[in-house]
């Protein structure tokens, strides 16, 4: 009987046993499953930290300045007077003097003049002499004085493979690009450059619809910069030109002194009665003292000491009285 016993209580002993190992391996089994999970989990969470780019991405461009700022004089005008430097070295002493800030807007002497005629300016320094004096004739303007000259010039590649260097004239040497199909760079936003580029093929036989003819509607500026990027060839101001060799620009002047070339500079005082806002009698002082002698001289001076050259040569009428 108490063998019996025995024997009862080493069956429920093992039993008791295995019964308890049992739980070990269950209670494994759910770490093993769960564990990828765990590592994984935080991937979804590193997309909503790239998040905040797509607010930041559409940042509004600013406004254009528009006339009606106490103490402002809103300026519309041509890039090759902001690409030479001109007016970072001119405005300064105006600002001082006058106790106001000039807020500049430099687009092609078109757009310039569009601007004015909306209203959207006090004051214009552009040179496209033609649209100038029909600005004026259409009562657009109150008062036109001429500022200064410079002269256009053809630039290219040192290597000039379509053989126009030294050539006396631009219509000749514009043909000449053409026939050899070699890449011409256009402003084509009907700037004073633009304008006077459409004005030399005019003169020739050529037809501006090949690949060659690339026009941009860029500043004079990033005209350059794209013309020796295609080693191609391109009207410049001579100012905008010089300004930018000091940047590094590797283009040659291969035509120049054709007399079609001159580049003339007129200032303008809007009509106020474009804008109840526009600044009529600043824009009158703006232009007397641009005119002015002491002013003539100062932008006589303008690029002699890095360049041996003036960039740009007085020609107001007190100047010319003067001399």
């Amino acid at each position: 009987m108490m063998a019996k016993k025995v024997f009862f209580f080493l069956i429920l002993f093992v039993m008791l046993a295995t019964a308890c190992a049992a739980p070990p391996s269950t209670t494994q089994a759910p770490v093993e499953t769960q564990a990828p999970a765990a590592t994984e989990a935080p991937a979804p969470r590193e997309a909503p930290t790239e998040a905040p780019a797509a607010t930041e991405a559409p940042t509004p461009a600013p406004e254009q300045p528009k006339p009606g700022v106490a103490g402002h004089l809103v300026l519309a005008t041509t890039t090759s007077t902001e690409n030479s430097g001109l007016l970072a070295y001119l405005l300064p002493m105006f600002e001082e003097e006058a106790g106001v800030k000039v807020d500049v807007i430099a687009v092609g002497s078109g757009q310039a003049l569009k601007l004015g005629e909306d209203g959207n300016a006090d004051v214009l320094l552009v040179h496209s002499r033609k649209a100038e004096d029909e600005f004026m004739a259409a009562k657009h303007g109150t008062r036109r004085e001429d500022v200064m000259y410079n002269d256009f010039i053809i630039v290219g590649p040192e290597s000039d493979p379509a053989g126009i260097k030294g050539m006396g004239s631009a219509a000749e040497a514009f043909t000449k690009i053409a026939q050899a199909q070699q890449p011409f760079v256009s402003r084509g936003d009907e700037s004073g450059t633009h304008v006077k580029e459409k004005n030399i093929w005019a003169a020739t036989d050529v037809k501006l619809d090949g690949e060659w003819y690339v026009p941009s509607g860029l500043s004079m500026g990033e005209v350059l910069a794209m013309t020796e990027e295609m080693q191609g060839y391109t009207l410049t101001d001579r100012a905008t030109y010089l300004a930018q060799t000091k940047e590094g620009l590797d283009l040659d002047i291969l035509v120049e002194g054709d007399k079609t070339l001159f580049n003339p500079y007129g200032v303008i005082a809007v009509d106020p009665a474009k804008n109840p806002n526009i600044q009529g009698e600043l824009a009158q002082q703006f232009i007397d003292w641009l005119i002015s002698v002491p002013t003539q001289e100062k932008i006589a001076e303008f690029g002699k000491e890095d360049f041996g050259q003036s960039l740009f040569y007085p020609d107001s009428q007190p100047w010319r009285e003067a001399q």
